[in-house]
C-alpha cells in the first residue's frame, strides 16, 4: 500500500508542474488584457490616455515581458515565498483576498459534500435493494427534480419560502448587525440560520447523481452469482449486501472524489452570487470578466490542485476498498 502511494506522489510532481503551465496560459487566451480593458474604461470616461502611459502601466503590472518571463516570475514567487502576486481588480495581494473567501468556500463545500454523501449513499442503497418500491420511485422523482431545478432557481424560491414564513431574510453567511462583530454565540447561531440554505442547495444539486449512480451500480452487483451463492450459504441479507456488493458498487462513487470539490466551488458561483456568499466563485467570475490574470490565475490553479489532490485521495480509497487495484 505505502509503495502505491508512493508511485502516486511520483507522478503528481510532474504533473503539477503541467498544471502550473497549462493554467497561466489559460488566463492569458482571452484578447486583450488588464491593461486594455482599465485603458478603454478610462477612455470612456472622457480620459485621454497616450501610448506612452499605456506603457508605463504594462511595466507596472509587469505585463511588458514575454510569456515565459512572466510564468517564470509567477510560479517561483508561488514556490519560494507563496505570494500569487497582485490582484489588479481589487490593488491588494492575491493572497489577503484568498485567505478572506478560501475558508468559508473550504466549510461551505465541505458540508455540502458530506451532507450530498450522507443522504445519497443510504437512498442508493434502498432504492436498489427495494427496487420498484414507493421508495425507488420517489428516489426517481426527486432525482428528476434534482437535475431540472437549477441550483439558483431552488435558492431563489427558498429565500422566498423562508422570508415569507418568517420574515427572516438570507443574505450571505451572516445578518448585517453580526457581519463584523466578533464570534460569540449569538453570532453563531445568526451563521446557522444563514448557512443551512446553501448547504440545502448544494447538496440537493450533487445528490440525485450520486444515489443515482449507486442504484445502477448495485443492481448490477445484486445480479451476479457470487450474490446468489451467498444468499444460499445463509448469509444475512444486510450483512451481505454491505461486505461484497456495496464494495465493488461503490468503486465509481470513490473515483469521482477528484473532482467533487471543485465541480462545487464552480457550481456554487451563481448560487453565491444569488445569495450574497463572501465565497471564492464570485470571485473568480469577477477576476475573469476584468481579466485579472493573477487572482483568476491563482483560483484556477488552486481549484486544479484541489482536483489533484482528489484525484490521490481517490486512488488511495479505491486501493484500501479494492485489493485489486493494488495488485494491478
Amino acid at each position: 500500500m505505502l509503495q502505491f502511494a508512493f508511485r502516486r506522489l511520483i507522478i503528481l510532481i510532474p504533473f503539477l508542474i503541467g498544471i502550473s503551465i497549462v493554467t497561466f496560459l489559460v488566463i492569458q487566451l482571452p484578447p486583450g488584457s488588464y491593461v486594455d480593458s482599465y485603458v478603454n474604461n478610462l477612455r470612456m470616461t472622457g480620459n485621454i490616455v497616450s501610448a506612452d502611459q499605456v506603457a508605463n502601466i504594462e511595466a507596472q503590472y509587469g505585463l511588458d515581458k514575454s510569456l515565459l518571463e512572466q510564468y517564470t516570475i509567477w510560479i517561483r514567487n508561488i514556490v519560494s515565498a507563496g505570494d500569487f502576486g497582485n490582484s489588479f481588480r481589487y490593488n491588494r495581494p492575491v493572497v489577503a483576498i484568498l485567505f478572506e473567501r478560501v475558508p468559508g468556500t473550504i466549510i461551505l463545500s465541505l458540508s455540502a459534500i458530506a451532507l450530498t454523501w450522507l443522504l445519497a449513499v443510504p437512498l442508493g442503497i434502498v432504492s436498489a435493494v427495494r427496487q420498484y418500491s414507493v421508495w425507488d420511485h420517489a428516489l426517481t422523482f426527486v432525482s428528476l427534480i434534482g437535475l431540472a431545478v437549477p441550483g439558483f432557481l431552488l435558492a431563489l424560491g427558498l429565500m422566498f419560502l423562508v422570508y415569507q414564513s418568517t420574515g427572516w431574510l438570507v443574505n450571505g453567511f451572516f445578518s448585517p448587525p453580526f457581519r463584523v462583530a466578533p464570534w460569540s454565540i449569538e453570532r453563531v447561531v445568526d451563521l446557522l440560520k444563514n448557512v443551512w440554505l446553501p448547504i440545502v442547495v448544494l447538496t440537493f444539486a450533487g445528490l440525485p447523481t450520486i444515489a443515482r449512480i449507486l442504484r445502477a451500480t448495485l443492481l448490477d452487483e445484486l445480479n451476479k452469482q457470487y450474490v446468489t451463492t451467498a444468499r444460499a450459504k445463509g448469509l444475512k441479507e444486510s450483512r451481505m449486501i454491505m461486505r461484497y456488493p456495496l464494495r465493488i458498487a461503490i468503486n465509481p462513487l470513490l473515483s469521482t472524489v477528484g473532482w467533487m470539490l471543485p465541480a462545487v466551488v464552480g457550481g456554487e458561483i451563481v448560487v453565491s452570487k444569488v445569495l450574497n456568499l463572501p465565497t471564492i466563485g464570485p470571485v473568480l467570475l469577477e477576476a475573469s470578466l476584468v481579466q485579472d490574470m493573477y487572482l483568476a490565475g491563482a483560483i484556477v490553479l488552486i481549484l486544479s490542485v484541489l482536483t489533484v489532490a482528489g484525484t490521490f485521495i481517490s486512488d488511495l480509497l479505491l486501493a484500501l476498498n479494492d485489493p485489486r487495484i493494488r495488485m494491478e
